[in-house]
């Protein structure tokens, strides 16, 4: 598919979850894009998701961003919204067990498609979501935010540097105390595709991935389990090279998000490399042997509109990323591996 390059991606949205709201924002501030569609199982229920967020309406949010007048179809059904001709890219946050079924449909319709994490449910999913995805020539992209703003970027730019010397350790935590969330959130079903592992361990795994440029050869881990899905987990992986590295995720320790890569002459450190605590201050430190060398600050910068907006490109140029299905089906493979070793108490190899 090529189109042309001032043509506007219209979006559609399958569902009404919590993050809908944060990606239908970045959807409306993107430049070249345009919230088209949302649906739900029930369409009044769609109609109200719009209405909350639409500058004017009586029951709009503060923090609303459609603006009034704004046109927004709403559907009965994920099946119609994909049936719309006019739209050319959808937006997954329904549960993880729903991701392959509806991520593959949305292919067959020809829509690009942007999934939530975790992918899939197992790595055989995620393969078939990239075969028919592949097949009807359309970009697959998780929502792994962070990969997409200019601060990732720039710690890119510091690794290739060879600046922290010879790569050694990768060391992350992404944590949060759930003890608010509801008893029939999601994160609580196994059925659904819950658990730590697939809700916060994935951005430890791509970013160590992304870190080390390769999969490691075998992992451990450890975790606490309740109503079959892991609360908390802590993983060790082994890499090629004297390479190591090990994370914690879970619902029950206090909002952590950080980050550390370490070499035998330096290090990064990121206390929040998910999402800046402050959106006006993305910053990193590099550290040497004798402690902080540098910090690093970039621009402001919103991840999930540049997200949107890389989709975007990929829709108009008709010239699909390969890298972006690579990545998720790395980190899947992991996901695995990892929540086997868990499972199992054994070290697991990470098959290729």
């Amino acid at each position: 598919m090529s189109t042309s390059p001032e043509k506007t991606i219209r979006w559609g949205i399958l569902g009404t979850a919590n993050i809908a709201s944060k990606v239908g924002r970045a959807i409306q501030l993107a430049r070249g894009a345009e919230l088209a569609a949302v649906a739900s199982r029930d369409r009044d229920r769609a109609n109200r998701w719009v209405e909350r967020h639409t500058l004017g309406r009586p029951t709009a949010d503060a923090a609303a961003f459609l603006p009034a007048g704004a046109r927004v179809t709403t559907f009965g059904s994920y099946h119609e919204l994909l049936q719309d001709p006019n739209i050319d890219a959808v937006y997954i946050p329904l549960p993880p067990s729903l991701h392959c079924e509806w991520t593959c449909r949305a292919a067959e319709q020809g829509k690009h498609v942007l999934c939530e994490k975790p992918v899939a449910l197992n790595l055989a999913e995620a393969r078939r979501m990239a075969e028919r995805c592949a097949a009807a020539g359309r970009q697959l992209m998780d929502g792994v935010m962070w990969m997409h703003h200019e601060r990732t970027c720039a710690m890119r730019r510091v690794l290739d540097s060879e600046e922290l010397g010879r790569l050694r350790r990768v060391t992350s935590a992404f944590t949060f105390n759930g003890s608010e969330l509801g008893q029939n959130n999601i994160r609580w079903s196994a059925d659904l595709g819950g658990g730590s592992l697939g809700d916060l361990g994935w951005y430890c795994i791509r970013a160590t991935l992304w870190a080390l440029g390769d999969l490691p050869e075998r992992v451990w881990a450890t975790a606490r389990y309740e109503r079959g899905v892991d609360i908390n987990l802590s993983a060790v992986l082994w890499f090629s090279g004297e390479r190591m590295a090990s994370f914690d995720c879970g619902f029950d320790t206090v909002f952590r998000k950080w980050l550390e890569i370490a070499g035998d002459k330096g290090s990064i450190v990121s206390d929040d490399f998910v999402v800046p605590w402050d959106i006006e201050k993305a910053r990193f430190w590099v550290h040497g042997d004798r402690g902080k060398v540098a910090e690093q600050k970039v621009a402001v910068c919103v991840q999930e509109v540049v997200m949107i907006e890389r989709m975007c490109e990929i829709a108009r140029s008709g010239r699909l990323e390969p890298a972006w299905v690579e990545s998720l089906l790395a980190t899947r493979r992991v996901c695995d591996a990892i929540s086997e070793a868990a499972r199992s108490g054994r070290i697991v190899d990470v098959a290729l």
